[in-house]
This record gives structure tokens, C-alpha cells and sequence, in this order.
């Protein structure tokens, strides 16, 4: 079997009580049977406190936030389960965290979570990053249909040249994602593989390009369950920023994680279109970009209902149209704010 991982998933350290959020904070933990079956036999205060805090509902077990916390936090940052178990005792949640793991039955390919600060910091401050590739003896067989998976692939490392093509500002890069994902589309339905012409494309849509309203964006996202008033607050109030090279590093992300997820329902398009939601989103929302990706990830990403409503609408919903995400692409105005940096 094959595992994949990006260069720096392995230097990833969580910072503890340095953290400028806490994955202790606001959301509940689910804690796997084994576990929860420890935590339950325990002696002494921290028995008697996780016996306490322990719910089991529809046969699953979750550890339930207390005044928006996690009730091991400690006041010094740190968990309270770590600090007197040690590591090993951590729930899988907890230990596995912001780590994912994406098993296609032959392969597996690991990330890092974007919803963690320290996490982001490695994700979005990288060039395109050096995939590591480790073998195993493990023959398991594959759990997709092959011949989609085979395009999928080809055509997120495509992709994925299209986003580093340095030669192009972010935007017409992001630009191209999004018509080059109609045409991979296509192949995934078993079309033809033409050689993808970005010039050609980028000029065939200049006339169709319609304004796109960042708030109309925002509005969006304040219909779907909502975490933290900070997110709130940067939902109601947009104030766009400049286009810079780390929403490449963003939208690699991205491409990374949902791209081969098609081949569970065979809509690459819906995906790629919430790739480039989720960029303008986070740029048009404006504030520190680490802070406004990360409470993205957090509120979105790690909530598979908002997922499953922004997929959904990508075809339907006015502020979604590709006319309008191109717009606000490619428009002058948007050109005249790019400020790039080097990663």
C-alpha cells in the first residue's frame, strides 16, 4: 500500500498553551469506545470528573464543551487527561488531531488540518510542497472505481501546475482552476483529454464576466451554523484584502484534500467550485489571512453540514455563479489590489 504526505506533516508539534485558539475550545470531542472504557475506570478526581462529563447519545460518546470549553483544558492550556496520563491517553481525536487521513483502501494520503493555527502556519507559508511517498507491505485492495480515480489524479496534479505557474497573478491562476475543472469534469464523464489551453480560456470568458458582491458571499455563509462570534463578526462585516501568493498555498490545500473525493459520486465540479468559494471567502473577508483561513477551516471544514450545504449551492445559489466567481477574479479591481510575496 501507498502512503503519501506532504514534506512537512512530519515536523508538525502542537504549541500548547502558545496557541492563539485551542482545538479545546468550542467544539465537542468524540472519544473512541476504548477510551471512553479507560476514562471510565478510572480512580481517584480524574475518574470521577470524566464520569462526569461523559455523554453517550445514539451510541456515540462525546466529551461536552463547558462554558465554550473543553472541561480537561486546564488554565495553564494544557489538558488535564495529558498532564496526569501522559500522551498515550489521549482519546484518538485528541492524539490524532489537526492530522487527516484520507484511506482509499490501496493508498492512503495524509495532510495536516488547516483549522489548526500551527497547522496553517505550515500549510500557508509553503511553494508547493514535496510530496513523500512510503510503501508498505499491506496488499489491501483498492475501494474505488479505477478507471475515475486514474483521471482524478492526472487531473489534480494538472491542477496543481496550473496554481505554482508563477508566470500568472493569483487571481488568473485561481481563474484557470475553475476552467480547467470544467474540462477535467468532463474526462471524469469520460470525455476526451484535450491540452488545456489557459490563454484561449481566459479569453473566451472576458465577455460573460458579471460583478460579484462580497457580502452576497458573506450573506452565504451566515445562513450555515456558525461556531464563534468572530466568525460572525467577519461574515457581517467584509473588508477585502489583496491578493498575495499564500491563497496558492491555500487553494493547494484545498485541491488537495477534496479533489480525489469525487470518486465517491463522480461531481469533480461542485468541489472545484468550492475550492475557489472558499479563497474568495477568506480574501474578501479581509483581517490577518492565517487567523481568517484557520477560522474558516474551523467553522467549515471540520462541520460536514455547511460542507455538504456549500457544495450543494455551488450550482444554484446567485452568489456562486461562475460568471460572478470569475468576476471577481478577474476584474480590474480586483488586479489593481494584487501584492504579491514570496512564500
Amino acid at each position: 500500500m501507498q502512503i503519501t504526505k506532504p514534506d512537512y506533516f512530519d515536523r508538525f508539534r502542537c504549541i500548547a498553551d502558545r496557541c492563539p485558539d485551542s482545538c479545546c475550545k468550542e467544539w465537542d470531542v468524540q472519544v473512541d469506545e476504548t477510551s471512553a472504557e479507560l476514562y471510565r475506570s478510572l480512580s481517584g478526581p480524574l475518574g470521577d470528573r470524566l464520569r462526569e462529563v461523559l455523554h453517550t447519545e445514539d451510541g456515540a460518546v462525546t466529551m461536552s464543551i463547558i462554558d465554550g470549553r473543553c472541561p480537561m483544558w486546564r488554565s495553564d492550556g494544557l489538558c488535564r487527561i495529558q498532564a496526569e496520563l501522559g500522551e498515550a491517553a489521549l482519546c484518538r481525536t485528541c492524539r490524532e488531531f489537526p492530522r487527516l487521513t484520507h484511506d482509499y483502501g490501496d493508498f492512503v494520503e495524509l495532510q495536516l488540518e488547516l483549522s489548526c493555527p500551527e497547522a496553517a502556519r505550515f500549510i500557508l507559508t509553503q511553494n508547493r510542497p514535496q510530496i513523500i511517498t512510503t510503501e508498505t507491505a499491506d496488499t489491501r485492495e483498492a475501494e474505488y472505481d479505477e478507471d475515475a480515480m486514474a483521471v482524478l489524479k492526472a487531473t489534480r496534479e494538472r491542477a496543481l501546475d496550473i496554481l505554482f505557474d508563477t508566470s500568472r497573478s493569483v487571481p488568473e491562476v485561481l481563474a484557470l482552476v475553475l476552467l480547467y475543472g470544467c474540462q477535467a469534469q468532463s474526462q471524469l464523464d469520460g470525455g476526451e483529454d484535450p491540452q488545456f489551453q489557459a490563454d484561449t480560456a481566459l479569453d473566451s470568458v472576458q465577455e460573460f464576466l458579471k460583478e460579484g458582491n462580497p457580502q452576497e458571499l458573506a450573506d452565504f455563509f451566515l445562513t450555515l451554523e456558525i461556531l464563534t462570534p468572530e466568525w460572525e463578526a467577519l461574515l457581517q462585516a467584509p473588508s477585502p484584502a489583496g491578493w498575495t501568493n499564500h491563497y496558492r498555498a491555500l487553494a493547494a490545500y484545498l485541491v488537495q484534500r477534496y479533489w480525489l473525493q469525487a470518486v465517491s459520486d463522480y461531481d469533480l465540479y461542485c468541489r472545484v467550485k468550492f475550492i475557489l468559494i472558499a479563497c474568495l471567502l477568506v480574501k474578501n473577508l479581509g483581517g490577518d489571512l492565517f487567523r481568517t483561513a484557520q477560522l474558516f477551516s474551523k467553522e467549515i471544514e471540520n462541520n460536514i453540514d455547511n460542507v455538504e450545504a456549500i457544495l450543494d449551492a455551488a450550482y444554484a445559489h446567485p452568489a456562486f455563479t461562475d460568471e460572478k466567481l470569475l468576476g471577481m477574479l478577474l476584474s480590474e479591481t480586483n488586479h489593481s489590489q494584487q501584492s504579491e510575496v514570496t512564500l
